[in-house]
């Protein structure tokens, strides 16, 4: 158990431990995460077959395959990638996070796949350079100091040839009227001061992250929402929301 690295900010990890109980209560604060999974783990996959030259099904591309998941929180994404078949270990800073994610994962009897370890992402990529075929880091470099750190530890993190899917937040007015005033005080899709608009990254900061760091590009998707019927889904907007998928040359 380890964060020797600075790279946290404290009461961003407390504010999530906070609701650590609330992880697998699909109505709770994390109902939205719920929600966006399936359309997460879908793109992870699909890019991951475009990486691994998969031509069975893409749902089967993450069989075997060794995946980390930083800023792992409760565990929902990294479960998920666990019941497709793959090897996965889950980070977090917060140690009530990944209780829970623990515990719901002995629940769920997939303990022998998905393990979980208290530890920074930068010591961990000094420990386990170049282990794994896929990094997935979701909803995480919002809330940390240093996010083009945390895009060097992915690099670090991956086996040539593979890939790493990111996903955060675009900075700007209208990211700001939905990610904020909207998701936090209109609709209350999630808890007020969730986010900070000044951490906000725009995917041309990201990109600039990921090339600084080695990465090759590989592909950029936006995540919708629409209130009134309370459907998400993906296209090439990505003025708020969106998830970029890069690869580590060979």
């Amino acid at each position: 158990m380890s964060h020797s690295h600075g790279n946290v900010d404290a009461s961003e990890v407390a504010k999530f431990n906070n609701l650590a109980h609330e992880w697998w209560d699909k109505s709770g604060a994390f109902a939205t995460l719920h929600q966006i999974n399936p359309l997460r783990l879908n793109w992870i996959c699909d890019n991951a077959a475009r990486v691994y030259g998969s031509n069975d099904d893409s749902l089967d591309v993450l069989k075997d395959k060794k995946i980390v998941d930083i800023g792992c929180g409760g565990g929902i994404l990294a479960e998920s990638m666990a019941r497709r078949g793959a090897d996965v270990l889950g980070v977090d800073l917060g140690e009530e996070n990944l209780k829970a994610a623990a515990i719901h994962a002995k629940q769920s009897g997939l303990e022998h796949t998905l393990r979980y370890e208290h530890i920074a992402v930068e010591d961990l990529a000094n420990r386990e350079a170049g282990q794994f075929d896929i990094v997935t880091c979701m909803e995480m470099l919002e809330h940390v100091p240093d996010p083009a750190a945390i895009v060097q530890a992915c690099f670090d993190l991956l086996a040539p040839g593979g890939v790493c899917v990111l996903s955060t937040i675009n900075r700007n007015p209208k990211s700001y009227l939905f990610a904020i005033i909207g998701a936090e005080y209109v609709l209350r899709l999630l808890d007020r001061g969730t986010h900070d608009y000044g951490k906000f990254i725009t995917p041309a900061e990201l990109d600039s992250m990921a090339m600084t760091s080695g990465f090759e590009r590989q592909d950029i998707i936006g995540l919708h929402y629409n209130p009134i019927t309370k459907r998400y889904w993906l296209a090439q907007n990505v003025d708020v929301n969106y998830m970029m998928a890069v690869k580590k040359p060979r």
